[in-house]
């Protein structure tokens, strides 16, 4: 983009999300330097300011303001006053509002700026040991089980890596619905309060992380980024559904399923378990 030089210029700057260290001496001197810092939450962002010794002023950009308070940081910025955008952890943008004023930046020809930095999804990422040379971002899924198990069924036959968030009190509902949908034998792993104090990086099968998660309370803490593998096998279409069904109500479960699972060359496993979440 052209720098207009009357205007401001936005800086999305990337904030630590959870060790204080690994914020960068650019975003440091950016934060210092611009005349208003929009914060996701600027009780949040007041800690890590005050620890920095950060004394910009701030005001609150968040999901429940963002339609009128972007306009108004949209002025401020073609006043030629510059901001900087930070999220409550982590890279901007990533799940949350941030967009809508990049976007309104773009629109009106006011320059964006990149401070980069930490980031959950990438952290995750380069430590699940799982291919990352293509993967999809879902973010959060929906809190009612029908809606999380239709998303992950629309993602049951992606071939890259999946990386979605979770809140910690959903973190058990969740990984039961993806070993339902994705099979108890697909890979994945669970990143738990990645760069803090009790950081976990646990690698399993779906079926037997659902378990260690369900048996460990302190598994259910904290902030959750799951790391799944893609779609592996060579036949992955459930168009069989409804065949499936028909036949399952002849036949016991387990019989049924066999028979599916032989016909399309299928792990009798993964036929039974959308079976049961199918007659759920």
């Amino acid at each position: 983009m052209t720098a207009n030089l009357s205007q401001g210029t936005l800086y999305v700057v990337a904030t630590p999300i959870g060790n204080l260290s690994d914020i960068t001496t650019r975003a440091i001197d950016t934060l210092k330097s611009v005349d208003i810092i929009a914060c996701e939450d600027t009780r949040t962002s007041a800690k890590l300011l005050q620890f920095f010794n950060i004394t910009t002023p701030t005001t609150a950009y968040h999901e429940h303001n963002a339609d009128t308070q972007t306009a108004k940081l949209v002025e401020t910025l073609k006043s030629g006053k510059n901001i900087a955008l930070i999220s409550d952890a982590g890279t901007p943008l990533i799940s949350d509002p941030g967009f809508r004023l990049v976007k309104a930046c773009h629109d009106n020809d006011i320059t964006t700026v990149p401070i980069v930095g930490a980031c959950a999804v990438i952290g995750a990422l380069s430590v699940a040991g799982l291919p990352s040379d293509k993967f999809s971002f879902v973010g959060f899924l929906p809190a009612k089980q029908h809606g999380r198990i239709e998303t992950l069924k629309s993602h049951q036959n992606s071939r890259e890596t999946l990386i979605f968030y979770e809140a910690p009190h959903r973190i058990g509902e969740c990984l039961s619905d993806m070993v339902a949908v994705f099979g108890a034998e697909r890979e994945a792993t669970l990143c738990r309060e990645l760069t803090k104090t009790f950081e976990t990086i646990k690698k399993l099968p779906l079926g037997e992380l659902s378990a260690f998660v369900k048996n460990d309370p302190n598994q259910q803490r904290g902030e959750m980024v799951l790391v799944v593998a893609g779609n592996t096998n060579k036949q992955v279409s459930t168009d069989y559904d409804t065949w499936l069904l028909a036949i399952a109500k002849e036949l016991p479960p387990k019989k049924a399923s066999a028979i599916v699972a032989d016909v399309l060359g299928l792990k009798k496993s993964v036929v039974y378990d959308r079976l049961l979440m199918l007659q759920k």
